[in-house]
């Protein structure tokens, strides 16, 4: 199989959510990824948004590597039909592994763990420790409260304007995923990346 042309980790919840835009939003990321032959970095498990990204990439030709904590493998039904799936010790290493196999990061809709992974790839590029584009994929308003909790963090003066500016956020997964891969740097900007959807 050819090299992909740019590896994007997607955060999503292991739940689908109560709204179906949710997963429809995880079903066009997917076929995004994998109609641009990309791949897809998530967290291995076979339930919810994360289920269904991987599927949809996989389905559109994508290739998918799923990490995923050996305590977790049976709780989030690891998908043994991942191109690559890395079974580790710790959430530690699933973060780092998922970080190094990435050219972007991109949120999905989740719960707390997505949050958390949000944030801490937020707080390495503010840092310095990686200079990869961060997309948050605001789908039916579901991040509203927190850009509007993050703009109050700014405004009382907790942290900088610039650093909101490290994550793009939009309700339009073909603009921000298009935007990611090209700020990437990947061979991918080269082409038209234009989506079917």
């Amino acid at each position: 199989m050819a090299e992909p042309a740019f590896s994007l980790a997607v955060y999503c919840g292991s739940r689908t959510g109560n709204d179906p835009q949710f997963a429809d939003a995880a079903r066009r990321v997917g076929h995004w990824i994998g109609s641009h032959g990309g791949q897809l970095v998530y967290g291995g498990g076979r339930n919810g948004l994360m289920g269904t990204v991987a599927d949809a990439t996989q389905a559109a030709g994508g290739r998918v590597v799923g990490v995923i904590p050996h305590s977790l493998a049976a709780l989030e039904h690891a998908r043994e039909a991942c191109d690559e799936l890395h079974v580790v010790q710790t959430m530690h290493e699933r973060k780092a592994l998922m970080a190094d196999r990435s050219d972007a990061f991109l949120a999905l809709p989740g719960g707390i763990g997505t949050f958390e992974e949000l944030f801490e790839v937020w707080t390495w590029r503010q840092l310095g420790y990686h200079q990869k584009p961060i997309g948050l994929l605001n789908v039916a308003g579901y991040y509203d409260g927190l850009l509007s909790f993050v703009q109050t963090s700014v405004s009382q003066e907790f942290m900088g304007s610039w650093q909101l500016g490290l994550v793009q956020s939009s309700s339009d997964h073909t603009t921000l995923l298009r935007d990611l891969v090209q700020a990437a740097g990947c061979r991918a900007a080269s082409v038209n990346l234009e989506s079917v959807l």
